[in-house]
């Protein structure tokens, strides 16, 4: 369960994000030219949800590596050289939003000492000033795991994109392992494996 929602924790997030900013939307709208009046808070959480949103979708981008890319060069190398040119790019990746989350802590830090709050709603806004240091985190959890991922395609000279490649490449690899030695008759060592 937690695994399915680790995995799926940026689409999930992003997800309610737009549901919700849908929503307000759309009573903002039924008040406005049904009922004859406007809410005013509906532009103002719209815009805080929007801002969640977007941090979210730079993890998102970063677990799905769709960033923008010119590939070309890194289609000439072996898979090795692709795979070391990847982990200098993740390296690098990794660097930035490290160095980025000092600077979201303080900022965050800063909001919470000031006690401001959201004109509209009192909203605290920490709680959305809290968004790049979440997201940051999360982009640091991303690329780590795509490190770790590449040092393996490095390692063993194969062209994984994520894990779940990498573990069904390994069930496939055991399966023609298991098959090739029951057809000659090895059935002792299957049941070792």
């Amino acid at each position: 369960m937690l695994k399915k929602v680790y995995s799926h924790l940026e689409e999930g997030v992003m997800g309610a994000l737009l549901c919700g900013m849908v929503v307000i939307m759309i009573v903002q709208i039924f008040c406005r030219y049904v009922l004859g009046m406007s809410l005013s808070w509906s532009e103002e959480i719209t815009r805080y949800l929007f801002v969640w949103s977007a941090f979210m979708s730079v993890s998102l981008c970063t677990k799905l590596t769709i960033s923008i890319r010119i590939d070309q060069i890194i289609r000439l190398f072996s898979m090795r050289g692709r795979a070391l040119v990847k982990i200098f790019n993740l390296t690098v990746e990794f660097a930035f939003f490290a160095y980025m989350m000092p600077y979201a802590y303080h900022y965050l830090m800063a909001t919470i000492e000031s006690g401001q709050v959201s004109p509209a709603c009192g909203i605290p806004m920490y709680l959305v000033q809290s968004a790049p240091l979440v997201c940051f985190g999360l982009c640091l959890l991303r690329i780590a795991e795509r490190w770790f991922l590449q040092w393996h395609n490095f390692y063993y000279n194969e062209e994984h994109r994520d894990y779940s490649e990498l573990k069904a490449g390994k069930s496939a690899k055991m399966k023609r392992v298991v098959e090739g030695l029951t057809i000659e008759g090895k059935e002792d060592e299957v049941c070792q494996l």
